[in-house]
């Protein structure tokens, strides 16, 4: 039987398996990347850590989230924390009526309130849910270096490196009050959040195969934390 959700039939659906939901979102991403970037590296950490998890499905992808901060771009489709929110609650209690486990790979920042606020709930209804960040532990904020090496790595061809420009390289945490009042464009106005310079294929490779390789590890231990987020 395939591994991918998509591909099964109903009878082949077996076991109470472990599900994978790659979560992302339709932003803008600077001059240089493109806007699926997001749910681009979450299907790609997802779908390259299932085969390495006994069992495991993965299910399509959801590819719109909360990217309210980055509205004032051309291209940024955001559902709202309120919609995805809903959204992973119904998508939880379904899938769950068949699936053992599910966790769900989140390739977006902005979902997390929604995630914090869904994964727990589905847990207190009995529900084994969890969800997963693609992050790493020295990654710029947004469109730079980290995110542009993972997709020269993952989708060279989407990536527009003749574009490619530092923007706002203030550390995040102190940006928090300006993001808040005045959105992404009003502090970066090309929407990068740190400076893709000495972004390579290969930087990339090792930062997807560090992640793939947190959720290989972290699945079968399975330590969930006080917000839903699975350990590793």
């Amino acid at each position: 039987m395939s591994d991918r959700l998509a591909d099964a039939t109903w009878p082949e659906l077996t076991g109470r398996p472990l599900l994978v939901v790659p979560l992302g979102a339709v932003e803008q991403h600077g001059p240089h990347l493109p806007l699926a970037t997001d749910a681009v590296l979450a299907t790609v950490v997802a779908e390259s850590a299932v085969p390495a998890l006994d069992g495991a499905l993965l299910a399509p992808t959801l590819a719109y989230g909360a990217s309210g901060e980055h509205e004032d771009f051309p291209g940024t489709v955001s559902i709202g924390t309120g919609a995805l929110t809903g959204l992973l609650v119904e998508y939880g209690r379904s899938a769950c009526r068949w699936a053992g486990r599910l966790v769900v790979v989140n390739g977006h920042g902005g979902n997390l309130d929604a995630l914090r606020t869904a994964v727990p709930l589905l847990r207190t209804e009995g529900r084994d849910v969890a969800w997963f960040p693609c992050g790493t532990p020295s990654g710029d904020a947004h469109a730079g270096r980290t995110e542009t090496s993972l997709m020269l790595h993952v989708e060279p061809d989407g990536v527009r490196e003749a574009l490619a420009a530092a923007g706002e390289t203030t550390p995040i945490g102190a940006l928090l009050p300006r993001l808040r009042a005045e959105g992404v464009r009003g502090v970066t106005p090309n929407g990068v959040l740190g400076d893709p310079a000495g972004a390579s294929a290969e930087e990339g490779a090792a930062l997807l195969a560090a992640m793939v390789a947190r959720l290989v590890a972290a699945v079968p231990t399975w330590q969930i934390d006080p917000a839903g987020r699975l350990l590793g």
